[in-house]
């Protein structure tokens, strides 16, 4: 290992990576260490299944009706990136793209009261409600893409 670098960088969430990866592509010796034996910080995906539940500290092992331990990816800080978005623009520059790989979400959940709600991604499942009757079939949904414009 060298002795000498240009920057050193410590922790390895999305942050420290992105600014890692612009700093060695603009030809910047750079030393990035992490002290976890994880990449990620707080960011990063635990599997299996079973590692959630030593990390968190849980009593009992995750129950048989899970299914297979290794067959779980629990993101602790989802990370959703619009598909040319800024940030997307950001990890192509700074080549990050060779290391990981980008996926379309099949469906998205969150835990909240003791259920389990599926994160609305279509026009269909974020307005469940019925277009009054009295309204041409695609009026409320423009009216909903004005409002939605405007928080």
């Amino acid at each position: 290992m060298d002795e000498e670098y240009d920057v050193i960088v410590l922790g390895t969430g999305l942050t420290e990576c992105i600014l890692s990866g612009i700093m060695s592509v603009n030809g910047k010796k750079v030393l990035h260490m992490d002290r976890n034996p994880y990449y990620g910080g707080e960011s990063s995906s635990i599997t299996p299944l079973e590692e959630l539940y030593k990390r968190f500290e849980l009593p009992d092992s995750p129950p048989e009706s899970m299914g297979r331990g290794r067959d779980w990816n629990v993101d602790l800080i989802p990370k959703f990136l619009m598909a040319n978005g800024q940030l997307v623009k950001m990890l192509l520059y700074t080549e990050v793209t060779r290391y990981l790989d980008f996926k379309v979400v099949e469906g998205s959940f969150v835990y909240k009261g003791g259920k389990i709600y599926k994160v609305p991604s279509t026009e269909t499942e974020a307005l469940p409600l019925p277009v009054p009757p009295l309204w041409p079939g695609g009026a409320a949904s423009r009216i909903c893409q004005v409002c939605m414009l405007h928080l």
